[in-house]
């Protein structure tokens, strides 16, 4: 697995923990973490897809937003998912933009939030798909 760079210590351990493969690129001015073969909720079209989050300059105190997927993700049972329709070229394939960002509720907190925090809100925004109909 690639690491075109590196991500704080804190990050690197949690990764580490989640079982599963991941890495680090740089495509263009962008830096990015991808999370191979991560689950996902019953409901989807695939059990498993990468995650690719983009690591904005200045993070960890910069917040992560948005989350994209490969393949693209859809309902089992037809019906649309709102806020999905962009793409984004990533590593030779086209990742499914989620467009979901914090609230002034719940922003994001330097020194506290990180990929793992991000990653528990990622996994609320693939559950509530189903709660929302």
């Amino acid at each position: 697995m690639r690491r075109q760079f590196e991500l704080p210590s804190f990050d690197t351990q949690y990764l580490e923990t989640t079982g599963l493969e991941w890495e680090t690129i740089v495509e263009g001015a962008g830096r990015w973490l991808l999370l191979h073969g991560r689950p996902l909720p019953n409901g989807y079209n695939v059990e498993r897809a990468i995650v690719a989050l983009q690591i904005p300059p200045g993070y960890p105190d910069a917040q992560i937003d948005m989350v994209y997927f490969f393949p693209a993700l859809a309902r089992k049972d037809n019906q649309a998912i709102g806020a999905t329709q962009s793409a984004q070229a990533l590593d030779g394939k086209s990742f499914q933009r989620w467009s979901r960002h914090r609230t002034a509720a719940a922003p994001w907190r330097p020194g506290e939030d990180d990929i793992s925090s991000h990653l528990v809100l990622v996994d609320d925004w693939l559950e509530r798909e189903f709660k929302i109909r």
